[in-house]
């Protein structure tokens, strides 16, 4: 864990071209050391439905573990979502708006905080965390009118519940 203040150190409107511009091996997921990241990425990017399947799966492991924890890395993972979820080649979409939607609403270590001052002290990086990353969620949210368009009724239907959660 760092003490450092979390910042975003992804590029602006991130492809997975810019993957490599984050220093994954400086950051921490849920799990330890974030270098698996690009991975996860490149394997639900692949086309291969099973690979991206399984790459989501693993992804929210890292980043929003049971679905409300998160890490250093998970504010820096955000844009690559959303980039990914508007991909109509992208087999797994549907899991990426429900894994950015758990994203948003992640606020574990806001609510520990809430009941004492002593725990947001103790606590404070993973604040940090969750507020960067709910944050990331918002500020890339520009890809909602195009998922708002898309002919997946499904789709649509998450696109809305992420769009009334974070705007």
């Amino acid at each position: 864990m760092t003490s450092a203040p979390t910042r975003d150190r992804t590029p602006p409107g991130a492809t997975l071209h810019d993957v490599g511009q984050v220093p994954w091996r400086d950051l921490t997921d849920v799990t330890g050391c974030a270098a698996a990241i690009p991975y996860l990425l490149a394997a639900i990017a692949s086309g291969d439905d099973a690979a991206a399947r399984t790459g989501v799966d693993r992804l929210r492991h890292r980043i929003c573990q049971y679905g409300f924890v998160v890490g250093e890395a998970t504010p820096a993972t955000v844009p690559f979502l959303w980039h990914l979820a508007q991909r109509p080649q992208v087999t797994c979409r549907a899991q990426l708006l429900r894994l950015l939607r758990s994203i948003a609403g992640a606020r574990q270590w806001e609510t520990v905080a809430a009941t004492s001052p002593k725990a947001r002290r103790r606590h404070d990086d993973q604040l940090g965390w969750e507020s960067a990353a709910r944050r990331a969620v918002r500020d890339h949210g520009g890809a909602m009118p195009r998922l708002l368009a898309d002919r997946d009724a499904e789709l649509v239907r998450l696109a809305e519940e992420l769009a009334c959660l974070i705007f």
